[in-house]
C-alpha cells in the first residue's frame, strides 16, 4: 500500500504539471484568441499528453517488459483518448447543461480524468514495482 500511495503522489507531481500546459493553453486559445473551448480543449489536452507520457513513464511507472517503446506509446495514448472524450464531456456538460465558466468545467473534468488516468495506466501500462515508477526511498 505503502508503494501505491509513494506512487500515486508522483503520478500527482506530473499531473500538475501536465495541468498547468493543458490549462495555460486552454485559456490562451479560449480567452485570448477567441477559439472555442472544446477545440482548445482538445488541443490543449493532446499537448498535455505528450508531456505527460514522457514524465509518466519515466518517474511514475515502469516499463513492461512486454510491451515495445512504440506499443506502451500507443496504449498510452488510447488511454488518452478515453480521458480526452471524459474530459470534453464533462466541460460540454457544465458549460452548456449548468452554465458553469469554461476554466471551472475544466478543473472538474480534471478531477474526474485524473482517477481514470492512474488506474487505467497502472493496469495497461506498470510493470511492476521494478525500477522508476516504484522507487519509494
Amino acid at each position: 500500500m505503502k508503494r501505491l500511495i509513494a506512487q500515486f503522489l508522483k503520478f500527482g507531481v506530473v499531473g500538475v504539471l501536465a495541468f498547468v500546459v493543458d490549462f495555460g493553453l486552454l485559456f490562451v486559445l479560449t480567452s485570448g484568441l477567441g477559439v472555442n473551448y472544446l477545440v482548445s480543449a482538445t488541443a490543449s489536452f493532446s499537448a498535455s499528453v505528450v508531456f505527460n507520457y514522457a514524465a509518466s513513464m519515466r518517474y511514475v511507472f515502469t516499463h513492461r517488459e512486454d510491451l515495445s517503446r512504440r506499443r506502451e506509446f500507443v496504449v498510452f495514448v488510447a488511454l488518452s483518448v478515453v480521458g480526452l472524450v471524459i474530459n470534453n464531456a464533462t466541460m460540454a456538460l457544465f458549460v452548456e447543461v449548468f452554465a458553469v465558466n469554461y476554466l471551472v468545467a475544466k478543473v472538474v473534468a480534471t478531477a474526474i480524468v485524473i482517477l481514470w488516468n492512474f488506474f487505467s495506466r497502472k493496469k495497461w501500462l506498470d510493470g511492476g514495482a521494478e525500477g522508476a515508477g516504484a522507487d519509494v526511498g
